[in-house]
């Protein structure tokens, strides 16, 4: 069996190993391997942050890749504004599992929320819970589902939705 040394931690292994068994590296006898998938950030920084950040896949040691930028794009992504598997935003995000003011997603968490199981202030989806809710199954103090229609939340709901139109 032929051996080559780990390009990470220096030991010895068998040339076939696609990870080192002692610190765990990824393809640990090719030293150009970076990972693969996308990473790919902005040069422009504002306060902190990229302007926007683009990654999924995993790192030269096998980690998972993160977004992290005002616009956040990836499997997992943190930012102001993010689309992601599962994604934590400070303003608007979309994807799947979304916590976020703004969320829209399969599983939806926040302020106002849009999603198949939503979780929120306001929340709309097929399960709502939330103060306001408008569902076809939920938990709410005012709920306007197929089996309950609270006045209020239909005023709420009719009101929102004429704001919405006028903004387009």
């Amino acid at each position: 069996m032929d051996t080559i040394k780990c390009r990470e931690c220096g030991r010895e292994l068998s040339s076939k190993a696609t990870i080192c068994p002692h610190c765990g590296i990824m393809y640990p006898g090719n030293p150009s391997w970076k990972g693969w998938g996308v990473d790919k950030k902005s040069e422009k920084i504002i306060g902190g942050m990229p302007l926007y950040h683009v990654s999924f896949g995993v790192d030269e040691k096998g980690k998972l890749r993160r977004a992290r930028g005002i616009i956040a794009v990836g499997q997992f992504a943190q930012g102001y504004i993010v689309l992601a598997q599962f994604g934590a935003a400070y303003i608007l995000g979309f994807g799947q599992f979304i916590i976020s003011p703004l969320s829209v997603a399969q599983f939806a968490l926040g302020i106002i929320t849009l999603g198949q199981l939503s979780v929120g202030v306001v929340s709309i989806g097929q399960f709502a819970v939330g103060l306001y809710s408008l569902c076809q199954a939920g938990v709410a103090a005012r709920i306007l589902s197929i089996e309950r229609k609270d006045p209020e939340a239909i005023e709420f709901f009719r009101i929102l939705t004429d704001y919405i139109k006028k903004l387009f």
